[in-house]
């Protein structure tokens, strides 16, 4: 026999099998024909497309995600607006702002947004009770006033007087509270923060 002949066959031999057993690695040994490769690459091709799907998908949601914080942003700096445009409107717009609040309010649930919603619905709920309070009291005080203008007692007088203007330090004291809430939200907001 020719030694090269023999030579040649063993190596065509080895790379046969390193081949063999690359092909068994890799296919996780179920194979070692040419048709394992063929599914290995095409599992491979479908795992590729499934990321490639993924990902697309992950952006769609960040994009969709980018899009409703935009909106809900425009949304807050339009209730924001309406709040301050409501001082010169003797407060017939304040009821807007709120109703838009409560419209809203859920789709922002767990983002930093929510929190602008939340402090715009306490800082007008808390602002109605403070200015009833203060009104309440001055028409105590001043119906108080009243009988004591037909009591003729100076005492009285005076002292309906004190309580009216009690009422009014209320009253103005809510008015000064609400604009400065509203002014730092509306700065929080516009800086991308959350309120406290």
């Amino acid at each position: 026999m020719n030694p090269s002949f023999n030579h040649n066959s063993d190596d065509r031999l080895r790379k046969q099998t390193k081949t063999a057993d690359n092909s068994h690695h890799k296919s996780g040994g179920a194979s070692f024909n040419n048709e394992g490769v063929n599914d290995e690459r095409s599992d491979y091709g479908v795992s590729q497309q499934r990321q490639d799907n993924m990902m697309s998908d992950s952006m769609n949601n960040d994009n969709m995600n980018n899009d409703k914080r935009r909106s809900l942003t425009t949304y807050n700096h339009i209730t924001y607006f309406l709040y301050v445009i409501s001082y010169f409107t003797a407060g017939l717009l304040w009821i807007v702002p709120i109703v838009m609040n409560y419209a809203k309010r859920h789709d922002a649930d767990g983002t930093w947004l929510a929190t602008h919603f939340d402090w715009q619905i306490k800082t007008f709920w808390y602002s109605i009770v403070l200015f009833v309070i203060g009104i309440m009291i001055i028409t105590f005080a001043l119906g108080g006033f009243g009988v004591s203008m037909l009591a003729d007692s100076d005492h009285i007088a005076i002292g309906s007087l004190l309580l009216a203007a009690f009422g009014f330090l209320i009253m103005i004291f809510t008015f000064v509270w609400h604009l400065y809430r509203i002014v730092r939200g509306w700065i929080a907001l516009t800086d991308g923060h959350p309120v406290p």
